[in-house]
């Protein structure tokens, strides 16, 4: 091959044009920092409240003291903006088209003390990215990430290679999963792959909409016992969220729960898994 690559018109402006290597997977990897703040919110199936979780959680860690991102990366079913009510000027989708680097498109949640950039919902484009450009894309995330404290990724549903892609290289993955099976089934499928293709060396369990604490433990138990029987590791329980009306009103006022409802139950349960994130990763 003769000459450097080109970039396409439509990359990223701040991410680097040389595609990185390629790992077994057949993905390319992601040049990680030597320590990524990036916390990656990930689950099997749509439906188990990621998205709400991975806002109050930025949020709560604002409210610790923490500067925080918010970064949409649900890509082409993003919704981090609706939920909150919010019409970014710039989104992911005007750095997809080269408009603007990645850091112009972060805007502030003035109300939650924290900064996000926003998906671009019903996006093919983003959905349909090149490996190389997610790769790229995963990059510019690390390095936006540097001016803060912690940035929350709030990944798309399932095991899908942008997925996968969007998760490598994270500080630590937190799996939300429900008392539902199908959602037990899919948690444990996307801990089968990110354990298998060393997506995130820490990945923690976050037990959604639990009827009861010890409804949430054993529904805990069921997926560690799977991990352990058929992947021989355990990943930790990083917390339980009961289940809370105050959850479904807020998402339906579009506003933050935090400031909604400061004193539901399952505000108080996000602001321990956020004070559990402070001392423990």
């Amino acid at each position: 091959m003769t000459g450097a690559p080109q970039p396409s018109p439509d990359a990223p402006p701040d991410a680097p044009p040389d595609a990185a290597p390629e790992s077994r997977s057949g993905m390319p990897s992601a040049a990680a920092p030597a320590r990524s703040n990036v916390l990656a919110v990930a689950s099997g199936k749509g439906g188990v409240g990621k998205t709400w979780f991975s806002i109050t959680l930025a949020h709560a860690l604002a409210r610790a003291g923490r500067k925080v991102l918010l970064f949409d990366g649900d890509l082409g079913l993003a919704n981090v903006d609706v939920q909150l009510g919010l019409t970014p000027g710039d989104d992911l989708g005007a750095v997809i088209a080269g408009r603007i680097p990645l850091e112009r498109a972060r805007v502030r949640y003035a109300d939650g003390g924290f900064d996000l950039i926003a998906g671009r919902s019903g996006s093919g484009s983003l959905a349909t990215l090149t490996a190389d450009r997610l790769a790229s894309l995963r990059r510019s995330v690390d390095g936006v990430g540097r001016d803060y404290d912690r940035v929350v990724l709030d990944l798309g549903a399932g095991i899908e290679r942008p997925v996968r892609l969007m998760a490598r290289n994270s500080r630590a993955c937190l799996v939300i999963a429900t008392e539902e099976p199908t959602s037990i089934t899919d948690a444990y499928a996307f801990l089968k792959v990110a354990r298998l293709e060393g997506l995130c060396a820490d990945l923690r369990i976050v037990i959604n909409m639990a009827p009861s604490l010890r409804a949430g433990e054993q529904t805990y138990a069921a997926l560690r016992r799977a991990c352990r029987e058929f992947l021989k590791f355990e990943p930790p329980l990083a917390g339980i969220i009961h289940r809370d009306d105050h959850v479904r009103d807020s998402i339906r006022r579009q506003t933050a729960l935090l400031n909604r409802h400061p004193g539901a139950e399952a505000a108080a349960d996000v602001e321990r898994i956020a004070a559990y994130v402070i001392d423990e990763m």
